[in-house]
Order: structure tokens, then sequence, then C-alpha cells
């Protein structure tokens, strides 16, 4: 990819996020809970019911979505968010690769090797 293909993409890329209004990290899953049936010996099953879960500061967060509405909204924020990491890995590897490609800092140059310990002990 050139430099002018490489710049037109980020633009693009911003400008896919701008257009990213609402997300939420998470997932959003479907349950079911056994329950005993009236005159059944076995326990039935009663749902789906639709629960919205992510984690914060390592700990877990549930939030029970309990109308349509809330279930669809909180997948379709679920998806942007999916989306706007995938944005931010494709904008970083992009930028790296204008950065290597305009000899910038993100060039491959190597560092000098640092001598090790036994070298400069058998230097003395």
């Amino acid at each position: 990819m050139n430099q002018t293909a490489m710049e037109s993409r980020r633009e693009q890329i911003l400008e896919e996020m701008r257009g990213l209004r609402a997300m939420r990290p998470g997932a959003v899953s479907e349950q079911y809970l056994k329950a005993p049936k009236k005159g059944q010996g076995e326990p039935g099953m009663l749902g789906p019911y639709f629960l919205w879960q992510y984690y914060h500061a390592g700990k877990p967060v549930r939030q029970r979505l309990t109308t349509p509405q809330e279930v669809a909204r909180a997948k379709r924020e679920v998806d942007n968010y999916k989306r706007f990491k995938t944005l931010c890995e494709e904008f970083v590897t992009i930028t790296q690769a204008f950065g290597s490609a305009r000899g910038g800092a993100g060039s491959t140059k190597k560092s000098p090797k640092h001598s090790s310990s036994a070298a400069r002990k058998s230097s003395k």
C-alpha cells in the first residue's frame, strides 16, 4: 500500500469511528432456567432471558435485558464496540506502516546490541 492509499484509509477509519454513536463492551447472552411445571415430573425450560455482561476493573458486571428493544440495542452497541476495537487495531497498523514508509521512528532499523556481562568481564 502506498502512502496516499495509507493516508486515505486512515481517514476512512477515522470517519467510520466518528459514525459509531453508542457502544458498550461485553456480550449479550441468551439464558434459560429450569423450573418445575405443575403436574409434570420433569422441570420445563423457561426463557429465553437475555443478559448483557462485561468485566469492569476485573469484576463481572451483569444486567438483565427485559424488552426486545433493549436486547436489540445492546446487541447493536456490543457490535459497535467490537467494530471500534477492530478499527483501532487497523489504524495503529496502518499508522506504523505509514511511519516506516516515511522513514520515521517506526522504521526497521535495528537497535544496537548491548554487550553481555560475560564479554565485559573477559575484557578486564
